[in-house]
């Protein structure tokens, strides 16, 4: 994906992810409603007040047409959350995901955070096998009925040097 430029996330973008997150996970994971609610609320947040010195959203996109997105947002001081994290299955498989990851992974690094640190669910096995890769550690498997599913949800962390 050469053609691929990564910009930062514009207010203007929020109505086009909150739409794909709930669809994508409607049709790939049988998720309800309540997930695009939240996915909106995070958004809203972020797009009222983040502090850009500390977080930012990426947009993946070719020509007009989006494909991604990745998060880091503030947890702590010390921790960074990487979040909505999320690939159109036209840009899967292509190496687009990593780059995603390593800028928001970067971008956290120079920002003074110690580590970052995520929540997903097992059935996301791909994006599993990505934070693996990319050194972050599995500190928690837990069961829980989230948007309308009997899921596993996951912490991820990661330090660095």
């Amino acid at each position: 994906m050469k053609d691929v430029t990564l910009r930062r996330f514009a207010p203007t973008d929020m109505q086009w992810l909150i739409a794909r997150h709930q669809d994508l996970y409607a049709r790939e994971a049988g998720f309800d409603s309540s997930f695009g609610a939240q996915v909106a609320d995070v958004l809203h947040s972020f797009c009222a007040g983040h502090d850009p010195v500390y977080e930012r959203g990426w947009m993946a996109a070719s020509a007009e047409e989006r494909l991604g997105t990745v998060f880091c947002m503030r947890k702590s001081q010390e921790t960074a959350q990487l979040r909505l994290f999320l690939l159109t299955p036209k840009a899967r498989g292509k190496g687009l995901g990593k780059r995603l990851l390593r800028d928001c992974m970067e971008f956290a690094r120079a920002a003074g955070y110690r580590g970052m640190m995520l929540k997903t669910h097992e059935s996301h096995r791909t994006a599993c096998a990505l934070y693996r890769a990319f050194g972050w550690q599995l500190r928690d498997s837990r069961p829980v009925r989230s948007y309308g599913q009997d899921l596993v949800e996951q912490t991820w962390q990661l330090s660095f040097p």
